[in-house]
């Protein structure tokens, strides 16, 4: 489990296919503190550690994985959120977030208000209900407030503070962002396809 709270950039330094996909991931985290099949949210995908060494960790990624992420877009030297896993009395700043993306959206607009840039995403269209106003969404790994929704369109704001310690800051129209949809949400819904 995560907050969607990012806690490091890091960086894609290399990418074999191998059946599956073996990234390595280079970061700032200590890596003499992280144990081998430990869990780390990149850019909001819970991936597992399979080997490290001193300023990097390496995750195998499914074929599954690639297909229902943005992970196929990834290539050396791009920037992605990192975020490690919650530990028994940690701060819950953002959400509960799984680490389990439901779909990729796509940034339609991006416009400055002030400092701060009121972003607009694309959803999926089986996707879309599950996004409210005022509602958190996980967008690359990263808790945000939803601001507004029409139809499958949504808006967010991301503050400086956002921009400076995430990839927000990177962000272009037409990319592809995973977007992991809010818990509750897919539980209300579920319990209303059942009458409850």
């Amino acid at each position: 489990m995560f907050t969607g709270i990012i806690t490091d950039i890091g960086t894609v330094e290399a990418l074999e296919p191998r059946g599956d996909l073996r990234a390595r991931i280079g970061t700032a985290y200590d890596t003499g503190r992280i144990e081998i099949g430990a869990s780390i949210a990149c850019d909001g995908v819970c991936l597992t550690v399979v080997a490290l060494g001193e300023g990097w960790f390496d995750a195998d990624i499914s074929a599954e994985t690639v297909s229902k992420t943005n992970i196929g877009d990834w290539v050396q030297g791009r920037r992605i959120n990192l975020e490690r896993a919650l530990k028994v009395g940690d701060e819950l700043g953002g959400h509960i977030v799984s680490g389990h993306v439901d779909g990729v959206a796509e940034v339609v607009a991006l416009t400055d208000e002030g400092e701060s840039t009121r972003m607009r995403f694309r959803a999926p269209e089986a996707l879309a209900r599950f996004v409210a106003p005022k509602g958190s969404v996980a967008l690359n790994g990263t808790s945000l407030t939803v601001n507004e929704v029409e139809g499958v369109e949504f808006g967010i704001n991301v503050i400086p503070h956002t921009k400076e310690v995430t990839t927000w800051g990177d962000v272009a129209v037409g990319d592809r962002i995973n977007l992991e949809i809010d818990t509750l949400a897919r539980y209300v819904a579920r319990l209303q396809e059942w009458g409850g």
